[in-house]
Parts: C-alpha cells; sequence; structure tokens
C-alpha cells in the first residue's frame, strides 16, 4: 500500500523569467488555480493586493448600481481582467462590459471595455493613478473612473483624440452624458 500524498507544491514565481521581463498573457492564462492574482507590466508579473472590506463594498456597491441602472447593451463585472496587450494586463475593480459578450474568460479585450473603473487605495495609489490610466488609454478604453477613497470622489475620464479629458468629477452626485445619461449619487456606492 502507498500513502496518497498530502497537500501538493505551491505555485511560486520564477523569478529568472521575472527579472527577464519575459511573462505573456498566455502564461498568466495558464497559472495554477493556486496562484494569487496578478497584472502583467511589460512582461513584468506584478501582485495584485487584496482589497480591503471598504474597497469591495464600493467596487459591489457600483456594480449593483450598473447593474440596475445601464442599458441593457451594457453588463457589468468584476473579478475579471483587460488584456492590454500580448505583455500587459490589467485587474480594474470594476468593468462596464460591451453586449454581446463574445467570450466568458478571465481577460476581455479593450473593445469590449466601455468603462474601466479603478479604486485607490494606499498598497494602489501609484498603478491606478499614474500607471494604468496611460494603459487604458493606449488601449482605446473610452472611459476610464477613478474612484478616491476617504473621501469617496469620482473622476471620470472621455477618450478624446487618443488622450483622456476630465469629463467629470463629484463628491455628492456624478453627472455624465456618456455612455449614457448618468446620475449616480456618491451616496449609492458608500460604505
Amino acid at each position: 500500500m502507498t500513502a496518497e500524498p498530502i497537500g501538493h507544491a505551491e505555485w511560486a514565481l520564477d523569478l529568472t523569467r521575472q527579472r527577464l521581463a519575459n511573462f505573456t498573457l498566455e502564461d498568466v492564462l495558464n497559472l495554477p488555480d493556486d496562484a494569487p492574482r496578478v497584472e502583467l507590466r511589460d512582461g513584468v508579473m506584478i501582485l495584485v493586493p487584496s482589497p480591503t472590506i471598504g474597497h469591495q463594498t464600493i467596487g459591489n456597491l457600483l456594480w449593483l448600481w450598473f447593474r440596475q441602472n445601464a442599458p441593457g447593451q451594457f453588463l457589468a463585472a468584476t473579478a475579471v481582467g483587460v488584456a492590454i496587450s500580448a505583455r500587459d494586463s490589467f485587474e480594474p475593480d470594476v468593468l462596464l462590459l460591451r453586449q454581446p459578450i463574445v467570450n466568458s474568460h478571465h481577460y476581455f479585450l479593450p473593445d469590449q471595455v466601455e468603462i474601466a473603473v479603478e479604486i485607490v487605495s494606499p498598497g494602489t495609489k501609484r498603478r491606478d493613478r499614474m500607471e494604468k490610466p496611460p494603459g487604458y488609454e493606449a488601449a482605446g478604453i473610452q472611459h476610464f473612473w477613478r474612484i478616491e477613497q476617504d473621501p469617496l470622489h469620482i473622476f471620470a475620464y472621455d477618450l478624446v483624440d487618443g488622450r483622456y479629458e476630465l469629463a467629470g468629477d463629484s463628491g455628492t452626485e456624478l453627472v455624465l452624458s456618456a455612455p449614457f445619461e448618468i446620475r449616480l449619487p456618491i451616496s449609492d456606492i458608500t460604505p
């Protein structure tokens, strides 16, 4: 009689490939189930920090608001990614996708994304404010929202001539005309 092994070896990041910056989206898609969530930045895997309860609540309430208020040609989603390129991917906090959904995989192509939303947390400030907007912009994502916490404030950007321009911002009610008529009371997404 042979003994069954207990557990299994945990996933570990290949540090040589990390230094070479040669990871691709295919590598991320082939990660085992026990691997942490990652984003790709120029072929380097970046661990996505676990969100706080306040961060999760904001994202979940925004998902619910989209679900209840967005027209039928859109679908709200969380915990999915955007394939920016073969060497770059993002894991936004909330997405508003265009229907019909052409795949049911983890990653969506930029042309399927109407709004990408990042909720800024202490561990994601630099990426959410400085690194991700140019990536979404270069990928042609039409609308990008950045949500700041303490106090809660939304900054909404529209892609105009290849560059993001501030379309609106508010700490009380976000009012926008695109991608649909939006009147989002900030209290609706406040934990």
